[in-house]
């Protein structure tokens, strides 16, 4: 049955379009040159917390809550499923992680919010999969019903007057503060990698500040989130149950022919979904010690572009998750020096991309592009900082830039969104 089902998905799968694969070796030559161009940027600039230890632990934390809504994203999509709802599912993960979290602790808050997303789920497969409504409508109406059911639930147990959440310190928009969730630090590597960072070398400070995020008070979550991402490339790409569930997102009639269930995959695969959003809204809450109203702050749509830039897959996923935190965290950290600074390093990389369109002779492109990197040198030599409302709208550029650049590419799974009926190939 897998042979049959390979051939399924792979009919299903367009042809290839002659670019070449990115391999290991390649991959790890794009990372290093990476490594090199922001340490020339930081060292022509000066802004010494580009690389530091403290930027990069707080992008770490800043990325966890994003990628795992992409994830999570990653999972309903590859099974047909759009969702839009993961904002929603955020929503009800960081909210019963607060409620749990303030009476039993962290870990209980983390899987009281895996719990909640998971509901959120329930509901998005009954709607979509069951009764065959709108993946998007579906998707609105769970954040909809996220939204107005947490902030009343908020008002009834966390601010009813003279009740125990309320003496703890909670109210109608906040639930009472929960314990530290604990974290772990690497002893005497932790101060060696500090220690080469303040000396500020070309390239092995920065290398040093990277890795010291890496092993300077990390969260037990983060880890787990490592351990899901990893887990979910081997789980769908390398098993026989994540070929069925990606078969469907491909071609479930197809699929069924062959025995496949189509309906238990796909609610598998959304309940992961909301599982994996409702733990990523449980960080957020379990981060600042107890849920607020608001808290998710857009995350799940960003995290639903991380999957978009990602190709819908776990490694691609990862690295737009790490972007987008990246730049939320600067905007918190450092504010208009260090987003000066990348104006100096997106100018070079659109005068490496005006080069590239040249190159293929598309000489328009090459032009545009040449053209924003001139207006880009232009702004950072004439101006010392940035405004505030561009420091603060930065996380939401990065995302509509890194998506204007990457849409060409994309692949969706065939059966994303088209609805489908039990027998329907019959």
């Amino acid at each position: 049955m897998s042979t049959d089902l390979k051939t399924a998905t792979k009919l299903a799968v367009p042809g290839k379009s002659g670019r070449r694969k990115l391999t290991y070796p390649w991959i790890l030559l794009i990372i290093a040159g990476a490594l090199v161009a922001v340490s020339v940027l930081r060292a022509v600039t000066g802004t010494a917390d580009l690389t530091s230890t403290g930027q990069f632990g707080a992008a770490l934390s800043a990325a966890v809550p994003i990628g795992l809504a992409g994830l999570g994203g990653l999972w309903s999509e590859r099974a047909g499923v759009v969702n839009i709802g993961l904002e929603g599912m955020m929503m009800l993960g960081s909210f019963a992680a607060g409620w749990i979290g303030w009476q039993h602790g962290p870990w209980a808050a983390a899987l009281a919010g895996v719990i909640g997303g998971a509901l959120g789920g329930l509901i998005h497969a009954i709607a979509t999969v069951t009764f065959g409504v709108d993946h998007i409508v579906s998707g609105v109406a769970v954040n909809i019903l996220a939204l107005g059911a947490t902030q009343y639930l908020a008002t009834l147990w966390f601010g009813q007057e003279g009740s125990a959440a309320m003496l703890a310190g909670g109210n109608d928009k906040q639930s009472p503060p929960m314990p530290d969730m604990p974290s772990f630090t690497v002893p005497g590597l932790s101060d060696w990698l500090n220690s080469v960072e303040g000396h500020h070398w070309f390239l092995v400070s920065d290398l040093a500040g990277i890795l010291g995020a890496a092993v300077t008070n990390v969260s037990w979550l983060t880890l787990l989130t490592i351990g899901l991402f990893v887990g979910t490339f081997y789980v769908l790409w390398r098993s026989s149950f994540g070929l069925r569930l990606r078969s469907c997102g491909e071609a479930p009639v197809s699929a069924e022919s062959l025995g496949v269930n189509v309906y238990s995959y796909k609610y598998a695969a959304v309940l992961v979904s909301g599982a994996l959003a409702g733990l990523g809204g449980a960080f957020l809450s379990i981060g600042v010690h107890f849920y607020q109203d608001g808290q998710t702050g857009g995350r799940g749509y960003i995290g639903l572009a991380t999957m978009i830039f990602g190709n819908w897959r776990p490694g691609g996923v990862a690295m737009g998750a790490g972007l987008f935190g990246f730049m939320d965290a600067m905007q918190l950290r450092s504010g208009g020096p260090t987003v000066h600074a990348l104006l100096l390093g997106l100018a070079a990389l659109l005068a490496v991309i005006a080069l590239l369109k040249l190159r293929a002779a598309k000489r328009t492109q090459a032009a545009l592009s040449a053209l924003a990197a001139a207006v880009l040198i232009g702004w950072y030599f004439l101006a010392e900082t940035v405004p505030l409302e561009l420091v603060e709208a930065s996380p939401y550029i990065a995302t509509l830039l890194v998506l204007a650049l990457s849409a060409q590419r994309l692949r969706p799974p065939k059966a994303n969104g088209r609805p489908y009926r039990r027998g329907q190939g019959t």
